[in-house]
């Protein structure tokens, strides 16, 4: 691994729990194994971009690294219908990639959880922030393109790692919300990982009381890192 700097940021408001202080510690890496990423990940680390990034708050510990365990993951009824709702999309894996229709996609999706989950307004993605985002990574990653009637309706992107899949992102457009294509997406990588002998998907960090979060636990069995550093059985239907 090549790391370039690492630094600890200043408290801020947490973008998980507005009422609660963060403070995250950042380390830019320039090159790095998908084996020595899942080493961070279990422990607790995440990746956007180039950029790993872990909490350091000092008086919360409501941030959580969940995994499902993909070999015995079986589908609630609303994942069940999530599948079926969406046996005519086209999915396509591959290397990422960025163009018009992904920005515009992602712009859209951005500006729908800005209404209705009060996200922070932000410009509109360029292609230069996309690629620093999603196409430029210290290791190949896989990025799902969804198609209906061949309009892209939704991208998900995941790390393929040596024992699992990391969900990294997923957006999708709005007016097709009805779908549930983001539990679409993490099914397709709990079927991935079942079909290539991965035993975990993770999910990335749960916070309770989070509601762009709560999708997470319900992906069962699931196991959450807890403070000793040692992941431990959560949920289980």
């Amino acid at each position: 691994m090549l790391s370039l700097f690492s630094y600890i940021a200043p408290p801020s408001r947490c973008g998980y729990l507005p009422q609660q202080q963060w403070s995250l510690e950042y380390e830019c890496v320039e090159e790095m194994t998908p084996a020595e990423y899942e080493a961070r990940m279990q422990a607790g680390w995440r990746r956007f971009g180039r950029m790993l990034f872990h909490p350091r708050c000092s008086a919360c510990r409501s941030c959580r690294s969940l995994r499902v365990l993909a070999g015995r993951f079986t589908p609630d009824r609303s994942q069940r219908r999530a599948w079926k709702a969406n046996t005519d999309v086209e999915v396509r894996i591959g290397p990422p990639s960025v163009s018009r229709a992904k920005l515009g996609l992602y712009d859209r999706f951005h500006a729908y959880r800005a209404q209705t989950r009060g996200w922070p307004l932000h410009p509109a993605k360029d292609a230069d922030s996309y690629v620093d985002s999603f196409v430029n990574n210290p290791f190949p990653i896989l990025e799902w393109c969804y198609y209906l009637d061949r309009r892209l309706i939704a991208v998900g992107y995941s790390d393929l790692l040596p024992q699992s899949l990391s969900a990294i992102y997923c957006f999708y457009e709005p007016d097709l919300s009805h779908r549930s294509l983001g539990t679409y997406n993490v099914l397709r990588l709990l079927n991935y990982a079942r079909e290539h002998d991965l035993p975990y998907v993770y999910l990335g960090y749960y916070v309770e009381g989070c509601q762009s979060m709560a999708y997470k636990p319900r992906f069962q069995p699931n196991q959450i890192l807890d403070e000793t550093g040692h992941w431990k059985d959560f949920l289980s239907r």
